[in-house]
């Protein structure tokens, strides 16, 4: 009787492992959530003994996104050098040190310090767990799971805002307390990644044929097989490159218009968000609106029901339609704050209910689609430079939302956000590709014709 061919990485069925690490990684997801959430409630109960200016507040808000621009930058080729397994687990320790370190802090600037250090753990995690996680996943898995992570991000951010909620009466030192909350996610996830495999895709690259194998074997399936990864890799092998030398090979005629395209299409998405939903209580009161703490809660709970939404539906419609179409809504669905010179309740609550549903679904693709654009040899730098590149525009807008929402007014603030949704728009028509359907093998295949750089060990 003829035995069946090994089915390769791509073309396995869905099995226990597979939910099992897509758990472990959306657990990093739902503490980076947490942890920008909880300091949307924290900043609302700072007394004033702290001494927040318009000004320490933006730093203090946009604190964790220029973390993970670091993070994102510079960790994202450490982990395509040095394999997923070592980063998936030391960024969360960083990250638990960190969150016990806000409760010590003494002024803004420390503050500022702390959250700049969660950040950078933030943005390891942000590199290293969409490329670990799309590494092991069938094709058919690949876009679900890996939305799942922008969908528990948002449960860990309505998290965070629930228990603030919870806890903003508690007295003078409450928002200590609020803050300190993100060290038990923290410890329960660095506890589940203990003893997780490394990426068998990753010791391809590094000619480890045989503990791939042996991996794949033990976690997958007896039927699985890395064969056809290393006849790739025989074919093009890849040589030895500085971090240096990686993020350069991003920018080369080959990759230079995915990775632009991955990092500006999470800019458009991110900016507004991440503004918005860092003072969303503040901004209610500025369009005139009460009880902006029970509105804020409402919100997230659209926020968390729109990510979960978007699992379901980023296969069935497609990743360039999704993010084209979602871009349109959402500008559409804020304008009328940009134009009206006093919008009743009902229009504001309406509007930003509309934008929250609509980008909780599209911004399941910011963990989606950088994993497809690139191959196993710079994935984690190119995921890693999509978030980082993302947290220019998100920092740029924390940092300036309180300043010209003092200045210039709440209409100043809508304007800005409807010109970066339809700029999004336009730049998506223009340059999304779809990856839905294609093997993340097809990225390597790609990577054959990129323009090879040197490679070190020669030089």
């Amino acid at each position: 009787m003829k035995s069946s061919p090994p089915l390769s990485l791509d073309e396995l069925p869905p099995n226990r492992f597979h939910y099992r690490i897509a758990a472990f990684t959306s657990g990093g997801t739902f503490i980076d959530g947490y942890a920008l959430g909880v300091l949307t409630i924290a900043l609302a109960v700072i007394p004033s003994s702290f001494e927040l200016t318009p000004l320490l507040e933006g730093l203090v808000g946009s604190a964790a996104l220029i973390g993970l621009f670091v993070g994102g930058l510079f960790l994202g080729p450490v982990t395509d050098k040095i394999g997923r397994k070592k980063l998936y687990t030391v960024d969360l320790v960083v990250f638990l040190i960190a969150s016990i370190a806000q409760f010590f802090v003494q002024d803004a600037i420390q503050l500022f310090i702390v959250r700049l250090v969660l950040g950078i753990a933030i943005g390891a995690d942000y590199a290293v767990g969409p490329t670990y996680l799309a590494e092991f996943l069938p094709t058919k898995l690949r876009g679900p799971l890996l939305g799942s992570l922008a969908a528990i991000w948002r449960v860990g951010y309505l998290a965070s805002v629930v228990v603030g909620y919870l806890m903003k009466d508690s007295g003078p030192d409450a928002w200590r307390w609020i803050l300190l909350t993100s060290a038990v996610p923290s410890a329960a996830v660095l506890m589940l990644r203990m003893g997780a495999p490394e990426s068998p895709r990753w010791l391809v690259q590094q000619g480890r044929y045989d503990e791939a194998e042996a991996i794949v074997t033990k976690f997958l399936s007896p039927q699985a097989s890395v064969a056809d990864l290393v006849a790739a890799h025989e074919r093009n092998p890849v040589p030895r490159r500085s971090n240096l030398r990686v993020i350069g090979e991003l920018f080369s005629r080959q990759w230079r218009g995915r990775t632009l395209f991955a990092g500006f299409f999470w800019i458009a998405q991110s900016t507004p968000q991440t503004a918005i939903f860092t003072f969303l209580p503040t901004l209610y009161v500025a369009l005139g609106i009460s009880g902006g703490f029970s509105h804020t809660l409402v919100q997230n709970g659209v926020l968390t029901l729109g990510g979960i939404a978007g699992m379901f539906v980023i296969n069935r419609v497609g990743r360039r339609r999704l993010l084209i179409v979602t871009f349109w809504i959402m500008s559409v669905s804020v304008v009328a704050l940009a134009i009206l010179p006093a919008p009743s309740a009902t229009i504001v609550v309406t509007c930003l209910l509309v934008y929250t549903l609509v980008e909780s679904v599209a911004g399941n693709l910011q963990f989606v689609y950088p994993s497809e654009l690139f191959p196993t040899a710079i994935r984690g730098a190119g995921v890693g430079m999509a978030a980082a590149l993302s947290r220019i525009g998100a920092a740029f807008g924390t940092f300036m939302l309180p300043i010209v929402l003092a200045h210039l007014g709440v209409r100043a603030v809508m304007i800005g956000t409807v010109a970066f949704l339809v700029l999004g728009a336009v730049v998506s028509q223009l340059a999304a590709p779809e990856t839905g359907e294609k093997h993340l093998q097809e990225a390597e295949a790609a990577s054959s014709e990129a323009d090879p750089l040197p490679d070190d060990s020669k030089v």
